[in-house]
């Protein structure tokens, strides 16, 4: 039987409030070591992702988990792919359609991806590791739909994943809302950091730094 999980009690408008802050004010804003490896890019500049973790692991060079999970990830959700960090094609063009279609809203994965430009003209969010030419097999599925660790940062079904031009975060559900109003409270003061720069302060006055102007 195959179950979905529930949806995660994200705050309200969560996606449109985490647009405008983006992946490296909530970092911050965070306290959290939620930053996956910055080798993980997006392939296309201007993608962004703001949806609930839909975690899988795949053997190297094994791309099963992926379809047994395009079956059983809720709508609105991402993918969030472990692979050990083996660059191959998981993930292509054939793949990309079906996941627009049962509603997927991107992908993040440790490993490679390809049919590049098929994505890129399709809009499709991916972030990865590399992009490969050659092939996966269908063997075996160690995890699908499973909390697990990605790039050394713990994911678990319904975790807030955001992720642009910067690189990618993994927030705890338990810690979204709490994230998100702080760093709506950080971009509101670097706004007014931004205002006396243009002005004429400087970095040094304004983050209190000016004990450096002493140092030769």
């Amino acid at each position: 039987m195959n179950t979905k999980p529930s949806l995660p009690a994200l705050p309200e408008d969560f996606a449109a409030r985490a647009r405008v802050l983006g992946s490296s004010t909530l970092y911050e804003a965070s306290g959290l070591s939620c930053s996956v490896d910055p080798l993980v890019r997006s392939i296309w500049t201007g993608a962004f992702i703001a949806a609930p973790a839909y975690p899988l692991v795949c053997s190297p060079g094994d791309n099963l988990s992926i379809h047994i999970a395009m079956e059983r990830v809720p709508r609105g959700w991402v993918l969030v792919v472990g692979t050990g960090n083996f660059v191959a094609g998981y993930w292509g063009e054939v793949l990309t359609v079906a996941a627009e279609a049962a509603g997927v809203v991107g992908l993040v994965i440790d490993g490679g991806v390809r049919d590049v430009a098929a994505m890129t003209k399709r809009r499709f969010p991916v972030f990865a590791r590399g992009i490969s030419v050659r092939g996966t097999v269908k063997a075996s599925a160690p995890s699908v739909g499973e909390s697990t660790m990605f790039t050394g940062v713990p994911v678990v079904p319904g975790d807030l994943v955001v992720a642009d031009d910067d690189g990618v975060i993994i927030i705890p559900a338990t810690e979204a809302e709490r994230t998100i109003t702080a760093g709506e409270a950080r971009l509101a003061k670097e706004a007014e950091m931004m205002r006396q720069l243009a002005q004429g302060a400087s970095t040094l006055e304004l983050m209190n730094l000016t004990e450096w102007r002493k140092q030769p």
